[in-house]
């Protein structure tokens, strides 16, 4: 399995990554995922009950499971606790503008940005691993995912430019209530990812996608298909797949995750 704090630069290097929605606050989905042979998974303190100890026990579960851990925030002002505990990243929702992706980045950088320093928490071994270690070991690691889900960043393609945002995420169930569209699959939904595909090809920015529309070149695998096989444990998977293997889609390097 690879180390959890390559995930960023496996990320920029395009790499295929295999991962998923965590959304009940405990330990054992994530275990299990990490067992499983997932690269990462991104723990959903928006739509999901996670509060700050859930989200903390839950960064343990992945340590142990040897799997990166992402937390889908609140809002920014949760990114530094989770960072402290442990995240390998975050996943921002609502950010619409390049602005606000600056102020994003910047939150979760510490040279060049505003992260607070503490030696005490997780992340800096609880003291043991020194100050400019533990700050050029995060400013390396650390996954910044911008997601694009309101109408007024269509018009803001600076976002894909901005330096220390790694991904987008596009989140077209929002996406589809704003713009009021009848699904996901709208044609203004497809042509509003489109758009945003282009704006991150021209900036070579990388996107993270779900399996929809088929020809399109967004995919993403299901547990138990053959594209995952390979990639996950054989006895494990034999089993049925593991949490995950109903409704959300494991993400991929290859495409966008779904909004839930």
């Amino acid at each position: 399995m690879a180390d959890p704090t390559m995930l960023r630069s496996r990320l920029l290097a395009r790499e295929h990554l295999i991962g998923t929605f965590v959304k009940t606050p405990t330990t054992h989905a994530t275990e299990i995922l990490g067992a499983l042979g997932f690269d990462f998974v991104v723990i959903d303190e928006e739509h999901a009950p996670f509060d700050r100890m859930a989200t903390d026990t839950a960064l343990l579960a992945a340590r142990a499971a040897g799997t990166a851990a992402l937390v889908r925030v609140q809002s920014a002002t949760s990114i530094l606790s989770v960072l402290d505990c442990g995240a390998t990243g975050v996943l921002v929702p609502h950010v619409a503008s390049a602005a606000r992706a600056r102020e994003v980045a910047a939150t979760c950088r510490y040279q060049g940005g505003r992260r607070g320093y503490s030696g005490s928490p997780r992340h800096a071994g609880y003291g043991a691993t020194g100050m400019w270690k533990t700050v050029e070991a995060a400013d390396a690691a650390t996954t910044v995912i911008a997601q694009i889900e309101d109408p007024e960043a269509l018009d803001e393609i600076a976002i894909a430019a901005v330096d220390g945002i790694d991904a987008l995420f596009i989140g077209r169930g929002d996406l589809a209530v704003a713009l009021g569209a009848k699904s996901s699959d709208a044609p203004e939904v497809r042509s509003a990812v489109e758009r945003i595909g282009k704006a991150r090809t021209r900036r070579r920015q990388a996107r993270l996608r779900v399996r929809r529309w088929p020809g399109r070149g967004i995919v993403a695998a299901r547990p138990g298909s053959d594209r995952v096989r390979g990639r996950l444990r054989p006895e494990l998977h034999a089993q049925g797949g593991g949490p995950g293997s109903g409704r959300d889609p494991l993400a991929r390097r290859t495409g966008q995750h779904r909004s839930s």
